[in-house]
């Protein structure tokens, strides 16, 4: 009993330091996300009193290679980072995912299996894909905001802000091969353009199987403890001349301004790290009315939706290897956001984030006066224009919201038969007809390469009656009104005979109509044709019944957001550094390795180990573990990636302030160097998109190293780490 008593009271002891640790390493959890070329005015020598050793420069810099030349915007939607000097890419397994995906069938299923290229001849060449750089930063607000006066309506100003967008970008890039994006600060309240440089020939070099790259897939998918190696490898290639160009056989591997450096030493807590990337979209600023329409109105709705969309998939995918393939990216793009909601909504309510904004507001009413601000607005009459305006706007922001989710995330024979449209003769030039049919050949194939019918016709009869259930009467389109009579609203038997009569479900129904296409005569076959009908109903009654009123609506929210973020900014000017929300601009947040305590009994450690993944091994596809892999973690062959314990390290966690858009980003010491890839936030920091804690958020990363072992142990791929410049 007393050496049970004995062992007790250290563990105790133990669970005490780890728990003061975590909260002592918490003070330094950092809020925002900051434009690079501001950092030396705003926070350098805070991350550097963190552990930086760099300069402001040396992450940014017009005048010389930086940092910010090796960060790469991915597709536009995710972030990656140039590794080497023969233009070698890493980012997230999930941003390559579609890719991987397109390249796949039942012969060759590298989803699965994974893909890797054994010479650059073999990397897999990939149609509209692109990776663009930032070649620099400017403000040029004063210049945007040329003939903007403080008493024109909302629409005429950003009629003339649209303007001159367009001569100052036009003026920034004249003579070159640059292209230019200006995006609006604060909403509005400041504009920054940014030089960018793309690049369209981009190949998939190596891909883990999804059992390593998905590892737990949607069960762990935004959770920590984390096993996962979510990462993938592309090229980029340019002309001979390293300028971009179109895909051919004749480019070479890209040599890029910067490639970054990969550190071997791993990590400890309260260590330095940054995250470098395209951050996509936040909304710090929201008043009280708009996160209560968000965690009350607009997640519930959104997740019900998702729910129906995820389980006839799921079902259909596990019945079918093909539809599996077929279904894979979509599926993942569904639940990505699905289980996201779901958490946010879980930590919003758990941090009380409706009263924490009141309490917000209620301080910015106190400090205001009747004193008009620089937009012709009261600082002390906004918060009750923004109560009348919501409720006026929330109909209208509901109805889109829900449109979004049965349009471009339900089902593909909704969106499909708008192609059809290129046919219309109002719209398509004499001596057109025959390329355009072409183009529509070539694009049903494609189309239906990715589709099961039976699938989408579930989805079509249960998502569409869930829709149509939640939309307030007058906001229902016309087509709502054909189910109920003509199938007395059975919506089954409405998808069925949509199914059964369009012309538009096969693609041997879709390549004969076109044979048969004349002109005009048969364009009245494809406005008779039933989904061609549901396609037009929902769009144009969206177009009638919702638009003009959002537009206008949202019109004057903007004029109030701007103002209300001046107010902020004004009024309350020692509450924070008020960084700029998210815009899918370059970014850095910074932040230390960092574990966390979600909730009472609880404390998470900022590591997960090899160990994890055998504990979670189990024969479901969620937590297949290959047998070479599980070979070489039972045997400890680890090679040079190993911690200096000899144990493997996976992924680790970190008070860095991410959102969607940062997959990919490189996450790097206070060297500047490569330590991890950031891929993911923890459940409870799902909330950060709108209210960032500093005690619970924290961003998650697969280990470099982590992903060097597979690579180069696993894969066989060696050839790809001797391009490298690995720090020991």
């Amino acid at each position: 009993m007393i050496k049970f008593a004995q062992i007790f009271e250290t563990m105790k002891r133990f669970s005490l330091i780890l728990f003061s640790l975590v909260f002592t390493l918490s003070s330094f959890a950092k809020e925002g996300m900051w434009i690079p070329s501001l950092i030396k005015n705003l926070v350098e020598s805070d991350m550097q009193s963190m552990g930086m050793k760099l300069s402001a420069e040396d992450l940014y810099s017009f005048n010389k290679s930086s940092l910010k030349d090796a960060i790469v915007h991915f597709n536009g939607g995710c972030t990656a980072e140039m590794i080497s000097d023969k233009g070698l890419l890493l980012t997230n397994h999930h941003c390559g995912y579609s890719l991987i995906q397109s390249h796949s069938s039942l012969e060759n299923d590298y989803l699965t299996n994974g893909f890797w290229a054994k010479t650059k001849e073999q990397e897999l060449k990939n149609p509209n894909l692109f990776a663009r750089f930032i070649v620099r930063i400017d403000d040029v607000t004063e210049s945007v905001l040329k003939g903007v006066t403080d008493a024109m309506p909302e629409a005429k100003r950003q009629a003339i802000v649209d303007s001159n967008i367009k001569v100052i970008g036009k003026a920034a890039i004249e003579g070159s091969h640059y292209n230019y994006i200006i995006r609006p600060f604060y909403y509005g309240n400041q504009y920054y353009m940014f030089i960018t440089e793309t690049f369209n020939d981009v190949r998939l070099v190596g891909a883990p199987p999804s059992s390593i790259g998905k590892f737990g897939f949607d069960t762990d998918n935004w959770v920590w403890p984390r096993h996962t190696g979510d990462f993938s490898m592309f090229r980029i290639y340019a002309d001979k001349d390293n300028q971009p160009a179109e895909i051919s056989n004749d480019n070479v591997p890209y040599r890029p301004k910067y490639a970054l450096p990969i550190n071997l030493n791993g990590t400890q807590p309260g260590d330095f790290t940054m995250i470098y990337g395209f951050p996509g979209r936040t909304s710090e600023y929201l008043t009280s009315y708009a996160v209560d329409y968000t965690i009350n109105k607009q997640n519930p709705n959104r997740i019900k939706m998702r729910d129906i969309s995820l389980d006839i998939m799921g079902h259909a995918m596990a019945g079918s290897d093909k539809i599996r393939i077929q279904y894979a990216a979509k599926q993942s793009r569904v639940s990505n956001a699905w289980k996201k909601w779901i958490g946010q909504n879980k930590g919003l309510i758990a941090n009380d984030a409706i009263n924490s904004k009141l309490a917000l507001e209620k301080r910015f009413v106190a400090n205001a006066d009747n004193s008009i601000t620089s937009y012709g607005l009261k600082y002390t009459k906004i918060l009750d224009k923004y109560k009348a305006l919501y409720s006026e706007l929330e109909p209208f922001a509901f109805s889109w919201d829900m449109f979004i989710e049965i349009y471009y995330y339900g089902p593909e024979i909704i969106r499909f038969p708008m192609n059809m449209e290129k046919l219309n003769p109002e719209k398509l030039k004499d001596g057109d007809l025959e390329k355009m049919k072409e183009t529509l050949r070539i694009s049903a194939e494609r189309y239906f390469k990715n589709y099961d019918l039976e699938t989408d016709k579930k989805l079509l009869s249960a998502m569409l009656k869930q829709y149509f259930s939640v939309l307030d009467e007058n906001m229902r389109a016309d087509v709502y009104v054909t189910i109920q009579n003509d199938f007395g609203g059975n919506y089954e038997d409405y998808a069925a005979s949509v199914f059964k009569k369009s012309n538009f479900t096969t693609l041997e129904k879709v390549n004969a109509f076109l044979d048969n296409y004349k002109g005009t005569k048969s364009f009245k076959k494809i406005q008779k044709d039933p989904a061609y009908q549901l396609t037009m109903s929902l769009y144009n009654n969206y177009q009638s019944k919702v638009r003009p009123d959002l537009v206008r609506l949202n019109n004057d929210l903007n004029l109030l957001n701007r103002t209300y973020m001046e107010g902020l900014q004004n009024l309350l000017p020692k509450d924070k550094k008020y960084y700029p929300d998210a815009n899918s601009t370059l970014r850095i947040s910074y932040g230390i390795v960092d574990g966390y305590k979600p909730k009472d009994g609880v404390v998470y450690s900022p590591f997960t180990t090899t160990e994890g993944i055998m504990a979670k091994r189990d024969t479901t596809k969620e937590f297949t573990v290959p047998e070479r892999l599980a070979t070489l973690i039972t045997d400890k062959d680890y090679g040079q990636y190993a911690d200096k314990d000899g144990t493997m390290h996976v992924c680790f966690i970190a008070s860095n302030h991410t959102t969607g858009g940062n997959s990919g980003s490189p996450a790097l010491n206070g060297n500047g160097e490569l330590i991890g890839l950031n891929f993911d936030r923890t459940w409870e920091s799902t909330m950060s998109d709108i209210m960032f804690d500093p005690t619970i958020c924290r961003n998650i990363m697969v280990d470099i190293r982590y992903v060097l072992f597979i690579v180069d142990k696993y894969a066989n791929a060696g050839h790809l780490v001797e391009e490298m410049n690995l720090v020991k």
